[in-house]
């Protein structure tokens, strides 16, 4: 099959989305398929592999307005990205964005007769307020028209969560929208590619001053205020006065940081920032961790998650449906309903080391639900429905059965 990947967040940008079309690209090549990209090109930005890889199309761009780094808006000029796709004769083109590539995706897929679908990563409720400006001003209903017309146009729809699932189907956005849900997935030999011995581990928790006996909760991501950093950090105060054998480590960089290390200050040897890790190294701190943190209320399905699992840690969030194949209460985690509720799973835990060791395992073992062969052979049996169907109306049961049939 020939697929064409369409995103605006792409290397040199480092995101969950970005980690999702590295994989998705790679596993379906490797189960034989084509596939292309087309995607924006960073000002300044030269890598040799990339720039000479026939298979993917970069368009000039420029930097986004918005209160985002590193993002991008791409113009998409017909003339260009069309004698592309026909050349590798794409047959589908698969949509990361809601943005002016995917416009350009429904544009080529109009002219060239081809189904276009989308990936719906984001929930724009709980972001927007954050990005835009004058943001915390403009009415969610606004908001939800906005992104109700950038997805209008899309053949079908897949959703990572059924938290995306349950949203695109709300009367105010797309219930008519065939969709599927295909969780995100996450390869290992990527993720831990250099694993650390027990020496080297215990080597880096000196390092950063925690002691062979202390219990580490981790936090791991973009230090920004719509994962609801301080109020994280409010909680990882209270837990720390009452347990003096927890330390806390915040990996990552972001807009909230340095407020975050301001409001931390007298508590700097037990409240940990790291600041920015290299993806490559971030297994690093999870081998030095013993619970993952988090209390995001605005995620899809987090990678950070599936890290966490996979890194055989126990996992306290605040109650969340994009956790709900990932967090199971009482089984690998907890999911609190208030943040104070999690201050007393997070003491019960750091106070019970077969608690938490019987967690790990259960992490792990969730972690294998969500592979990138899996992952690929699910978004091939959508896209062949997809094509089976075109140009006429498909549905969730004809989608969600092809999905499901890969186990």
């Amino acid at each position: 099959m020939n697929i064409a990947l369409f995103t605006d967040s792409y290397i040199p940008t480092k995101s969950g989305i970005v980690t999702v079309v590295l994989q998705l690209r790679k596993v379906l090549t490797d189960m034989g398929h084509h596939v292309v990209v087309v995607t924006v090109k960073p000002r300044n930005y030269h890598d040799p592999e990339i720039d000479n890889d026939p298979d993917i199309l970069r368009i000039i761009s420029v930097p986004t307005p918005f209160k985002i780094p590193d993002q991008y808006i791409g113009f998409p000029f017909e003339h260009v990205i069309i004698p592309f796709l026909k050349q590798h004769n794409v047959q589908i083109i698969h949509s990361h964005t809601e943005f002016f590539i995917a416009h350009a995706a429904k544009l080529s897929g109009k002219k060239l007769h081809i189904p276009v679908i989308a990936t719906t990563h984001t929930l724009w409720d709980d972001f927007y307020e954050y990005y835009l400006p004058l943001g915390r001003y403009i009415p969610v209903k606004i908001i939800r028209k906005i992104v109700k017309r950038l997805y209008k146009k899309f053949y079908a729809l897949i959703n990572v969560s059924e938290k995306a699932h349950d949203y695109f189907k709300e009367p105010f956005m797309l219930p008519g929208t065939p969709s599927a849900i295909i969780p995100n997935a996450l390869d290992s030999d990527s993720f831990i590619r250099n694993p650390l011995s027990p020496e080297e581990l215990l080597a880096l928790r000196k390092s950063w001053g925690i002691k062979s006996d202390d219990v580490v909760l981790l936090f791991l991501g973009r230090v920004v205020e719509e994962k609801r950093v301080q109020e994280l950090l409010e909680i990882c105060m209270r837990v720390i006065q009452k347990n003096e054998k927890i330390k806390v480590l915040f990996v990552g960089s972001g807009l909230a940081l340095q407020d975050l290390e301001k409001a931390a200050r007298d508590v700097s040897d037990r409240i940990i920032f790291t600041g920015y890790e290299p993806w490559t190294k971030v297994h690093y701190y999870y081998g030095i961790s013993d619970i993952f943190i988090t209390a995001s209320l605005s995620e899809m399905h987090s990678m950070t998650v599936l890290e966490a699992l996979m890194s055989r840690l126990p996992i306290v969030a605040r109650k969340d449906s994009s956790f709900s194949d990932t967090i199971y209460h009482g089984i690998n985690g907890y999911m609190a309903d208030s943040d104070e509720e999690m201050d007393g799973y997070l003491l019960e835990l750091a106070a019970d080391a077969d608690k938490r060791h019987k967690f790990a395992e259960e992490s792990y073992r969730i972690s294998k639900n969500f592979t990138p062969d899996v992952f690929g052979r699910r978004t091939i049996a959508f896209y062949e429905k997809v094509l089976e169907k075109y140009p006429e109306k498909t549905t969730d049961k004809e989608l969600q059965k092809a999905v499901d049939s890969v186990r």
